[in-house]
């Protein structure tokens, strides 16, 4: 059985006690006795008096509360940046992992507590109405953008309730992105033809180094490889890509190991997307992982607001990346993440359509 997350003490909001996944988790995390709050905001007040780390601690504590907002939410995308029209599906906030690079330690710092909204069927009849409203349209919906998608899976049982509700729906695509190798409840499903199991990556040095928490990259990758032949579709995001001394013999391996176990028919789609960051986190940076290498190397701030490598230096990464993986499968369908027209035109030729119409997934190939 694999190991679940390390969590110490768990917080219930008053009126979620009853549902599915709030019984589910406090089963998986028996015997800790958990505390009955009145909202997410009691739980920080009660975390803050207690760690002179609260992002790291937040990570151990586990609040389980209705999602009271929307659960559905188009990425906002970047200013001057070109958007793959994502959808994200908001299931939980913060992660049990500790990536040093991670944005959402930012984000999250004035409540970092590990979230988990327990309604997630209430979620439905925001994506029917969504997909009702463009009948013709395809959209893509994930729910790892404010969290690991399969880190509490095993113990949650999220994906569970998701996957049958899409199953079968021609116009919707879900993507479950992670850096772990929890795929048990994802193996109990078939006929998951519009399901894609992405996972982050990166080489073997910048996992040990900068991704506290997370499973090495050949267990991640046997893991996509069950859930290929579990009749998953499959995705990868290279993103953040982080330009380390070596990082060309570091990726180009990377994408070799791939390729030694993934049918590149079953991969829907490789993002790369450079290592980038307000200024403001770099501090934060320093001062949680004083061992990052993270900060070293020319950086710039640039127009979106964020530290970025210098554009030459993207420029490069980029198309030695693309050109690997398309030396693997030459009809892959490899895009930029966060980049600009003038980026994807250096990089592959041409900037996309997806940019002008807000339904359209990608371009066709």
């Amino acid at each position: 059985m694999k190991k679940l997350p390390l969590i110490e003490k768990i917080y219930v909001e008053k009126g979620a006690e009853s549902y599915k996944i709030t019984n589910s988790l406090l089963q998986s995390f028996h015997p800790i006795i958990p505390q009955t709050v009145s909202n997410a905001e009691e739980a920080f007040a009660d975390l803050a008096k207690t760690s002179e780390d609260p992002i790291g601690e937040g990570k151990k504590r586990l609040f389980i509360g209705k999602q009271n907002g929307a659960f559905l939410k188009k990425c906002p995308g970047t200013k001057k940046m070109v958007c793959c029209n994502y959808y994200v599906l908001n299931i939980a906030t913060q992660c049990s992992l500790n990536c040093s690079y991670c944005i959402l330690q930012e984000y999250f710092q004035n409540n970092p507590i590990l979230k988990v909204f327990c309604n997630i069927q209430d979620c439905f009849a925001e994506i029917d109405q969504l997909t009702h409203s463009k009948p013709k349209g395809i959209f893509r919906i994930g729910t790892g953008e404010f969290t690991d998608s399969l880190a509490l899976d095993e113990a949650a049982g999220f994906s569970s309730e998701l996957i049958p509700y899409f199953q079968g729906k021609e116009n919707l695509i879900l993507e479950l992105k992670t850096k772990t190798t929890k795929i048990a409840n994802l193996l109990k499903h078939k006929n998951v033809g519009n399901i894609a199991i992405a996972w982050s990556l990166n080489p073997d040095p910048i996992i040990e180094r900068e991704e506290e928490g997370a499973d090495k990259l050949e267990d991640r990758l046997d893991a996509a490889r069950a859930c290929q032949e579990n009749g998953y579709k499959i995705a990868f995001h290279f993103d953040p890509i982080i330009l380390y001394p070596g990082w060309e013999n570091g990726y180009r391996d990377t994408v070799q190991k791939i390729f030694e176990r993934i049918n590149p028919e079953k991969i829907v789609w490789i993002s790369l997307g450079g290592f980038r960051y307000r200024p403001s986190m770099k501090n934060m940076i320093r001062e949680r992982f004083p061992e990052s290498g993270l900060l070293v190397g020319e950086q710039v701030l640039c127009e979106d607001g964020k530290m970025r490598y210098l554009k030459s230096l993207r420029v490069e990464a980029y198309r030695k990346i693309a050109g690997w993986i398309k030396s693997h499968g030459p009809s892959l369908r490899v895009y930029l993440c966060m980049e600009s027209p003038e980026m994807w035109r250096k990089v592959f030729k041409k900037a996309p359509m997806c940019q002008e119409k807000d339904d359209l997934l990608f371009d066709d190939e």
